[in-house]
């Protein structure tokens, strides 16, 4: 689309997918995609051959060029980012979901004489390397080689022998990303899986911190290496999310854009709360509830969700469906359980493969925590989780039928020994293993969901939620999941699944298809707990 004019552009792209768009300039984009499928395997075929391509504005995808591709290698994936000054393109390739990256770069400024040469910059898969920036012919990296919870590095190219240069050290606190904006490094970190936001000088010096509305995410911070204010996000679970700005030479930072609201969010009270797994391991967790029955002790139906998988951090944000579900007098709680990121590549290995039962042990114990501590009632306890969060869900169903209420398992991975057969299965290799190989195999056996049904076991109610053209967790997953548990229990508890029609793993869905599902969840796991809407309506 013309921004200026709001015309639309006759241009389209296909099979785009896991892809971002690194304009340059006006003259187009850079852009990955994947080969065309055969016929009738748009949304089951393995995904393969992914190569970086540019698209010139105006023309058709047929005439785009191939910039970047692995043929030798068609597991890799590819995603192309420019920096601000339009100097460099840099490449990222990976090998699965695993945070371990080749990186090789493209100066722009010579394309007339070079084409799309590419240069290797960091090569082996052994570490993450994240681009932040480019300016003066630098590059400025966060990367976890030889520090777990990340550091800040940067090379200048144009010299005659590059170096690595250390900028930002690793610190006590995970390094959640970076900007370059105004001469200034701002650094996003996760204190407790909280943001926490400093300002560095180029010298690595801490000039300043950025004060946050308590616990929170903070992202954004955008800007060009010379502006000199930046423009940043805050969120948390009662407030949705606002845009500040930031003068970065006074500090003083002020709304920008502000939603309005319909709820009042100091009736709510966030906390973080600290509790031991089967382990002895001390796992965080957050607690959202009103602020009167905190006050009180009043224990409430309460909505536990988690992930707990592939290095990502589930840190404080707003959605208006669990606002739905405080506002109807409930309790929401988030685990951060091992297998993410929070607490750096230490916390994602205790989570996977071999370790994944410690993802579950950590969710169970989340529950034992909720219920021991008088926080939710004592058949109040509904659990949520999406994709891999559905297989956490299929999991500790299996393991404590008991401990739960209500599920709601949502786009799960639930076949554990056929999950690298469809789309884009065979990436998650990194965090489950492979279930050709005997010792994976056994391992993933133990907690498939699909595998682990019981009959004569008496299940929870179960509400399975997925799409018939999700195209990442294929449906196949929770068909059979929902079969599978419907005729192990056939006179128990409700068993339910819910298929959207026309939609994909869930982002990007229409607003209106949001608010059916979310309504129809709700009103599941509200029968589920005994959760009454002080209208008295269920």
């Amino acid at each position: 689309m013309n921004v200026r004019s709001g015309d639309m552009l006759p241009d389209r792209v296909n099979w785009a997918k896991f892809t971002s768009l690194a304009w340059i300039g006006r003259e187009g984009f850079l852009y990955s995609r994947f080969p065309e499928p055969e016929e009738g395997q748009d949304f089951q075929a393995l995904n393969y051959n992914q190569a970086v391509w540019f698209h010139r504005l105006g023309t058709d995808q047929s005439e785009d060029v191939q910039v970047f591709a692995t043929p030798d290698h068609p597991e890799r994936s590819h995603y192309a980012e420019v920096t601000h000054d339009g100097r460099w393109a840099v490449i990222t390739s990976a090998v699965g979901t695993d945070a371990r990256y080749e990186v090789h770069v493209i100066d722009l400024a010579r394309r007339a004489k070079e084409g799309w040469a590419a240069r290797p910059l960091v090569t082996g898969f052994d570490n993450a390397w994240n681009l932040i920036e480019g300016s003066k012919g630098g590059l400025w990296f966060m990367t976890n080689k030889d520090a777990p919870r990340f550091r800040i590095t940067a090379t200048d190219l144009d010299a005659a022998q590059p170096k690595w240069i250390d900028v930002v050290q690793q610190s006590d606190e995970t390094i959640n990303a970076a900007s370059l904006v105004g001469g200034r490094l701002i650094v996003s970190y996760l204190k407790d899986a909280a943001s926490r936001a400093l300002i560095f000088d180029f010298a690595g010096r801490q000039v300043n911190e950025i004060r946050l509305n308590g616990l929170g995410t903070a992202a954004g911070f955008r800007g060009k290496p010379d502006d000199p204010e930046t423009f940043f996000s805050f969120a948390s679970f009662n407030r949705p999310s606002g845009i500040y700005r930031m003068n970065l030479a006074t500090n003083e930072t002020v709304p920008f854009i502000l939603p309005k609201l319909t709820f009042d969010p100091e009736r709510y009270v966030v906390e973080q709360k600290f509790y031991t797994s089967k382990d002895g391991t001390s796992v965080p967790m957050f607690l959202v509830r009103n602020r009167a029955a905190a006050a009180r002790g009043q224990a409430l139906p309460t909505m536990l969700y988690g992930y707990g998988g592939f290095d990502i951090s589930l840190t404080p944000g707003f959605s208006a469906v669990r606002m739905a579900w405080l506002e109807a007098g409930g309790a929401f709680a988030l685990a951060n359980i091992r297998g993410g990121g929070e607490y750096g590549k230490e916390w994602h290995d205790a989570g996977r493969r071999a370790n994944k039962q410690n993802v579950f042990d950590d969710f169970i114990a989340a529950g034992e925590y909720l219920k021991a501590e008088g926080i939710t009632t004592p058949h109040g306890l509904a659990i949520e989780g999406r994709s891999n969060g559905g297989l956490l869900m299929g999991a500790v169903t299996n393991q404590r039928p008991d401990l739960f209420d209500g599920v709601h398992a949502a786009v799960g991975v639930m076949d554990m020994l056929r999950f690298d057969r469809w789309t884009a299965g065979r990436y998650w290799v990194d965090d489950y293993g492979y279930p050709d190989r005997e010792e994976d195999f056994r391992i993933l056996r133990a907690y498939s969901p699909y595998h682990n049904l019981r009959p004569g076991t008496a299940y929870p109610w179960v509400i399975v939620t997925t799409a018939d053209t999700d195209d990442r967790v294929v449906p196949a997953h929770s068909f059979k999941y929902a079969a599978a548990l419907q005729a192990t229990d056939p006179a128990g508890k409700p068993h339910l699944i819910r298929v959207e029609t026309a939609a994909g793993h869930g982002a990007g869905k229409p607003t209106d298809k949001v608010i059916d599902e979310g309504a129809d969840v709700l009103a599941f796991l509200a029968q589920a707990t005994g959760l009454v809407p002080p209208d008295g309506t269920q």
